[in-house]
């Protein structure tokens, strides 16, 4: 009666996909009624009298399960986003069973599903959260104490597994006692890098190195760095036996063709660190063997981003204020302590000098940035006014103040190495979208080892489109600018390379006035007719060239701050 019905249906203008899910119920029903009909002619229940043990055999296989695979799809019209789905189908029907795995269907009420039991559960999905999973396994290129309760203490050397990378800046890590806390990223590196040996410097110049070996002064020094070549590896080292004053050599880390690294050729190892502790014992063909790693560790400690992972805005109770240092355009720079631990500069504000609304844009610009040589951001006070900015304090101060009382006693190799710095900062502000707009070496500072950083972003703009076009009646300063922002107030990251060209000639001048006897309104006149800045008489004549590509009238034709790296980190690493 139900298979009539079952036929009534399919004569009716149903789906396809409706008539072939039918059309094979129809087919397992006659298969069942057939299997049993012959083993009981009669049409009574199959028993012992009806049926042979070889038919009741055979009905027990048959009625254990029924498999029937399908090459046909079932096109479903409840698939998410109103798509049709495809899917190979493989229908099994249990004929007999425990109906206690039954439960009454909510849609059809009267009417059993079955529930296979028999089968596993799915596993949950994994946490959110990272913890506990072991992201990597870092060690400790720097100590550094923690600030807050929700810090945690490094110990140089020591080994960390990072839990979770809360951004890029500050990670959840767990020490060999189990403690977990934020530290700061850039204080630990991958336990199989280079970065993780003490005798590695990590953004270091050929000229820092060497200040590094000579103030050490110990026969047999070294540092590991990263050669003009990116990828390739150079050590400096320092010996006495050859001068009294001690000599650095360079010398650069090899690799052979078949993939092995050395220093001298007979010597080939399958790592830079097989390399360094061979020749730690062997000087193999160099003046000296490598007795001492002056690496940079209590140094060249990199600063972090904010005292700590949740301390951007800070109590001014816990500032002390010292000297004044210097003001600028909107307020005082003094020498002061954090807690009375850390030395910082700290930036008032004058009331009226800018909005507040422009004094938190500046300090989330900069929150946002974090390089070796870019002065560091560690957070803003609110709470009161004057609003104040809390920075790295760098003890020789202006770089053009230092230029005008000490170049001098510079040799050029060593304001080569102050170009570079300026450089890196600035390549970093390339390759995340930032423009400086106001780069010059009044907005650039020195630290002790007269490593130069870049500050003042009071002018610094994040652009998607690597150009900005300021408002009517923005003041910018004329002898640093190109042509394109001199004419149309345009800004990009070719607009700062103009402005490195003249930071290199401030440098090589020993910090004067570029267009010194001139006025605005004479430069403007003289740089659209194409006039540019004379050499200095410090700067070589491959140097030159340098410089003056940055100062290409169409912005496309000057170089990328990255082509400028490349091109002065070779520069030092052949002066001759």
């Amino acid at each position: 009666m139900l298979c009539g019905f079952i036929h009534v249906i399919l004569s009716l203008p149903l789906s396809l996909s409706l008539k072939g899910f039918l059309t094979r119920w129809l087919h397992i029903s006659a298969v069942d009624a057939s299997d049993r009909r012959d083993l009981n002619p009669e049409g009574g229940e199959a028993g012992a009298e009806g049926a042979t043990e070889e038919d009741e055999e055979e009905l027990k296989k048959k009625k254990k399960a029924i498999m029937i695979h399908s090459n046909h799809s079932i096109h479903s019209i409840f698939c998410c986003c109103c798509t049709v789905q495809s899917r190979e189908i493989s229908t099994r029907m249990e004929l007999e069973g425990n109906t206690s795995s039954c439960f009454q269907s909510r849609r059809y009420p009267g009417h059993a599903c079955r529930v296979d039991r028999s089968r596993k559960r799915l596993p949950l999905p994994p946490p959110d959260d990272d913890e506990g999973q072991g992201l990597l396994n870092v060690v400790a290129m720097y100590d550094f104490t923690a600030k807050e309760d929700s810090d945690l203490t490094l110990k140089q050397g020591e080994e960390y597994v990072i839990l979770h990378k809360q951004d890029q800046l500050w990670w959840r890590a767990q020490d060999k006692h189990g403690n977990k806390g934020f530290i700061p990223s850039n204080y630990v590196t991958e336990k199989n890098r280079i970065e993780a040996n003490s005798w590695y410097c990590k953004n270091i110049t050929r000229t820092e190195a060497e200040q590094l070996l000579r103030q050490e002064d110990r026969e047999g020094g070294f540092v590991v760095r990263e050669s003009s070549q990116k990828g390739v590896y150079t050590v400096s080292v320092y010996s006495k036996t050859s001068s009294a004053v001690g000599d650095i050599r360079h010398y650069q880390i090899k690799i052979s063709e078949a993939g092995q690294f050395f220093l001298a050729e007979k010597h080939t190892f399958t790592s830079i660190p097989e390399v360094i502790h061979y020749h730690e014992h062997n000087a193999a063909g160099l003046v000296t063997r490598l007795r001492y790693a002056v690496g940079p560790m209590g140094r060249c400690v990199p600063a972090t981003a904010g005292f700590s992972s949740e301390k951007w805005e800070i109590n001014p109770s816990e500032l002390t204020l010292m000297k004044e240092l210097g003001s600028g355009q909107f307020g005082v720079v003094r020498l002061g302590n954090w807690r009375a631990q850390h030395r910082v500069a700290i930036k008032s504000i004058r009331e009226g000098a800018m909005y507040e609304e422009d004094f938190i844009e500046e300090a989330k610009v900069m929150m946002r940035l974090c390089h070796p040589k870019l002065v560091q951001l560690y957070g803003v006070c609110l709470q009161q006014r004057p609003l104040l900015i809390v920075a790295e304090f760098m003890e020789n101060g202006c770089l053009l103040n230092f230029l005008r009382q000490k170049s001098r006693a510079l040799k050029e190799a060593w304001l080569l190495s102050m170009c570079q710095d300026v450089c890196e900062g600035m390549e970093y502000l390339e390759a995340q979208s930032f423009i400086h707009r106001d780069l010059a070496a009044r907005n650039c500072l020195v630290n002790d080892l007269n490593v130069v950083k870049v500050c003042d972003f009071g002018m610094t703009r994040y652009v998607l489109d690597n150009q900005y076009t300021s408002s009517s009646g923005a003041k910018f300063p004329v002898k640093w600018s190109p042509p394109e922002v001199l004419h149309f107030s345009k800004y990009s990251n070719k607009s700062d390379v103009w402005s490195f060209g003249v930071v290199m000639w401030e440098i090589y001048s020993e910090g004067r006035t570029p267009f010194e006897n001139r006025s605005n309104l004479d430069v403007v006149n003289e740089i659209t007719r194409g006039v540019r800045l004379y050499r200095p008489h410090r700067a070589s004549p491959p140097l030159f060239t340098i410089m003056y590509r940055c100062w290409h009238e169409k912005p496309q034709g000057r170089p990328s701050f990255s082509e400028l790296l490349e091109e002065i980190r070779k520069l030092a690493e052949n002066p001759d």
